[in-house]
């Protein structure tokens, strides 16, 4: 399990709660409803990656410890 760093844009978040149902451990909503991260290492990279897939509006950033982001995937 690599090292991963995780960011929600809370500009961009509508606050769906799909994240929080695929990775409970690591996201949760805030006070205003916007997902963010409270445990970076609590799923496995893969279940990390579907829960920012999950995201409707693609607020979540999945970065590497070689810093490749895994998600959203880089436009060519």
């Amino acid at each position: 399990m690599a090292k991963l760093s995780i960011t929600v844009n809370k500009i961009r978040c509508i606050g769906s709660g799909d994240c929080v149902e695929t990775a409970p451990a690591v996201f949760q909503l805030d006070a205003e409803g916007k997902s963010e991260v409270v445990n970076a290492t609590g799923a496995g990279d893969s279940v990390i990656v579907a829960a920012a897939r999950s995201c409707p509006v693609k607020a979540i950033t999945v970065i590497d410890e070689a810093r490749l982001q895994l998600f959203p995937p880089l436009k060519k």
